[in-house]
């Protein structure tokens, strides 16, 4: 009979696949030249991003980043737990990848359009 895993081993392999998934996201962000690391290590609170970041839209607007790495997303409630988690007048998103694919980001496009705004010259 194969071995069955209980659900306290299932939910530490989740947990797992969520911290090197942040790790992930915090390469490619300095892979970009942006200095990065790991939310919950540097803020300690359940509320902090999973990525502390040095990105800013502008001088009152930064990104909260939420980091998904998962087979299966549930897209609206990782935007809803960006945004829950999000300082008001930031800008949350969510990084999602399964496994063999590129990250992708996910925001609002009314967010999105808001940063092309600003950028826009």
């Amino acid at each position: 009979m194969p071995h069955q895993k209980t659900k306290s081993q299932i939910g530490r392999g989740s947990k797992n696949k969520g911290k090197v998934g942040e790790r992930e996201v915090v390469a490619l962000l300095r892979e970009y030249g942006y200095a990065a690391q790991r939310g919950q290590q540097f803020a300690g609170g359940p509320g902090s991003p999973d990525v502390v970041h040095n990105m800013r839209v502008s001088d009152y607007c930064a990104i909260h980043i939420e980091v998904k790495r998962s087979e299966q997303l549930a897209l609206w409630a990782a935007l809803a737990q960006a945004e829950a988690d999000t300082t008001p007048g930031d800008i949350p998103v969510v990084f999602h990848r399964k496994n063999h694919t590129d990250w992708v980001v996910i925001l609002e496009a009314s967010d999105f359009l808001a940063i092309m705004k600003r950028t826009k010259k």
